[in-house]
């Protein structure tokens, strides 16, 4: 990533204007998903919000649709309503993915209807493609806009298998991630047409986004898209890899399975406080880290966590994983020893270790 970044920049490279960094990467995430005009954002919060906020002002609407686990609900304070008066229609099943059926039965006028792909926080799942060109057609005909939620497109586009123009023309507005599967160093990109983009723009400034100094940032998610993009089904393939062992050796089971992306979830029979403490032991004394975060769920003794395929987890077999999950558990079954309240049930589904 480096390397790349030093080759995309030299003395005589300017910081700003038409031939700066910022200015290369939007004319080249708007061409690659086909738009007419793209912003960068220093988060992608902001830049969401901002687009909300001028799809609502535009049809006079203040409702937008999502799943009920939507991260502009779960994970951003409900800057949007707090900021810019919208409200939030929670669309469908907290666990299942969105579906026509729970779009048509919003019963308010909607300025817009939002798509998370993939949706994180159900394991990196994916509407088949059929089933997601209906969702879109059906909010279109009602007079709202399709936004996409598309902070992790790199890993969905490896699952649909069409060109990035392709699944973004179905949208009137994309947000694009810049450090999460691009691993860059923070920010994001808004590509959708020339006069949203200059309403939009206007709220980035309003909103403290316009920042100078911007040309590091660029230039990483450049060297991203260079380096990591094209790497992205060599990581779905190693996820549906590491998640077939997981499923076959029984001892946890992951959703998808298989993946779809190279974002799952691993599902393990055990309490979360446990899991964490096992964890970090399993970091203090080998250096690996499983998770980002542990998730509780509505059974006590079970809980989960995320892994997402990239270059880290490119180095460790699958088998290898399946062994650091039985390391864990062990870890885990002894810190019950002394924790009896927080013991994990016996699972049929559960192997000796």
């Amino acid at each position: 990533m480096l390397e790349r970044m030093l080759e995309l920049v030299d003395e005589s490279t300017p910081p700003d204007g038409p031939d700066g960094p910022v200015a290369v990467l939007e004319r080249r995430l708007a061409e690659l998903l086909g738009k007419e005009a793209a912003l960068f954002f220093p988060t992608g919060a902001m830049a969401q919000q901002a687009v909300l906020r001028v799809h609502a002002d535009r049809s006079g609407r203040r409702t937008f649709a999502a799943h009920p686990q939507s991260n502009l609900d779960l994970w951003e304070e409900q800057g949007y309503n707090a900021v810019h008066g919208l409200r939030f229609h929670r669309t469908g099943d907290p666990f299942e993915l969105m579906t026509a059926e729970d779009l048509a039965a919003t019963g308010e006028p909607l300025a817009a209807a939002v798509w998370e792909l993939p949706q994180r926080d159900l394991g990196g799942r994916l509407p088949e493609w059929d089933d997601l060109c209906h969702q879109v057609a059906l909010v279109r005909a009602s007079g709202a806009v399709a936004h996409l939620d598309g902070a992790r497109l790199w890993e969905a586009q490896t699952y649909y298998r069409r060109p990035f123009d392709q699944i973004a023309a179905l949208f009137d507005s994309v947000y694009v991630s810049l450090y999460k599967g691009l691993q860059g160093v923070r920010g994001a990109v808004l590509a959708t047409d020339a006069d949203t983009a200059r309403a939009v723009g206007v709220w980035r400034r309003r909103l403290g986004g316009d920042i100078t100094d911007a040309w590091p940032l660029a230039l990483a998610a450049l060297a991203g898209l260079d380096t990591l993009a094209p790497r992205m089904s060599a990581y779905r393939d190693h996820a549906i890899a590491i998640a077939a062992a997981i499923n076959a050796d029984g001892t946890a089971r992951t959703c998808p399975a298989p993946p779809q992306t190279p974002i799952f979830h691993v599902h393990l029979p055990a309490p979360r406080k446990l899991v964490e403490q096992a964890g970090a032991a399993l970091l203090a004394e080998q250096g690996v880290q499983l998770w980002g975060r542990v998730r509780s769920g509505p059974d006590p003794f079970r809980c989960s966590f995320e892994v997402t395929v990239g270059e880290n987890a490119m180095e460790f077999t699958p088998d290898e994983v399946t062994a650091l999950i039985h390391d864990l558990l062990a870890r885990v079954e002894r810190g019950a020893r002394t924790s009896p309240e927080d013991r994990p049930e016996p699972a049929s589904t559960t192997h000796p270790i």
